[in-house]
């Protein structure tokens, strides 16, 4: 005869079940909240570790990712005509652009690009267009004059035309001997401008005109060189030289969606750490 089971032994082992499955519910759902957890600051550190101040004009902050990066700089002036460019095109596809803003003493007369005082006539539509687009915008003059005092002249006529808008760089464009001492001609210009509060101050110069007029590029604060090769619109030479530059001017035969003319096209120095000299460029300070 089968030995009957007793109520209260049925009920302790119910209550057994009842009370491990609880258990095991709970403990599952702690560990998928702990997983949802863990999910979640992960991805809050790739999206803090994704974003960096940009190196804008309008100190925005957005994404400083390697395509970005890898967008050609352009140098532009009145010749590359506003009414012939869509900046929201062009701005998709730079990462930075260098502007002129003064053409030097060299003009005779007005033209399609220059005032006869020697200011550009589309730099401000330049900048403004860029810059609302957030594209980073560095400024140049061409230094062209006779002599120290007009060195002097043209620096301050310089700074006063670009400093409402803040550039990340102030360069010197130096290309032709216009005076004996062409360095201290070079230097004259580059001290007015620090002495009027211009505090990221840069050269262009080829590596032989610079060599050829014993041209001193100690007291700037970054170099940038042409070099062509072929200039066929792509990189295919780097500068022959032994000093370290910031800024490689490519091309003069650059083509890029925005505009349906040549451009010249820019790159951070190959041998330099990229984003670092993209930002050093392209920064504003703040005072």
């Amino acid at each position: 005869m089968r030995k009957r089971i007793k109520p209260i032994v049925l009920f302790v082992f119910f209550l057994s079940i009842f009370s491990f499955l609880l258990i095991s519910k709970t403990v599952a759902d702690i560990q998928r909240n702990q997983l949802a957890r863990s999910k979640t600051t992960q991805e809050a550190k790739k999206t803090n570790q994704s974003k960096v101040p940009s190196s804008s004009s309008s100190d925005s902050v957005k994404e400083l990712d390697q395509e970005f990066l890898n967008r050609p700089i352009i140098d532009i002036s009145g010749w590359q005509l506003p009414s012939e460019i869509d900046y929201d095109l062009l701005a998709q596809n730079v990462s930075g652009v260098i502007v002129r803003v003064h053409s030097g003493a060299q003009a005779k007369k007005e033209n399609a690009a220059t005032y006869l005082n020697g200011i550009d006539k589309s730099y401000e539509t330049h900048i403004k267009e860029f810059q609302k687009r957030d594209i980073p915008v560095a400024v140049y003059a061409y230094v062209a004059a006779k002599d120290k005092k007009e060195m002097e002249k043209e620096a301050e006529e310089f700074y006063q035309a670009s400093k409402k808008y803040k550039p990340t760089y102030y360069w010197l464009d130096v290309e032709e001997k216009t005076m004996g001492d062409m360095n201290a001609g070079v230097e004259a210009f580059r001290a007015k401008l620090a002495s009027l509060g211009a505090k990221n101050i840069g050269i262009y110069i080829g590596t032989y005109f610079m060599e050829e007029h014993s041209i001193s590029t100690d007291k700037f604060t970054a170099l940038w060189i042409p070099t062509y090769g072929y200039d066929d619109g792509y990189y295919n030479a780097a500068p022959s030289t032994d000093d370290e530059y910031d800024l490689h001017q490519y091309t003069s035969q650059g083509q890029l969606n925005g505009f349906t003319h040549y451009l010249d096209l820019n790159q951070i120095a190959p041998t330099q750490d990229q984003e670092k000299i993209y930002r050093k460029l392209f920064t504003v300070e703040k005072n």
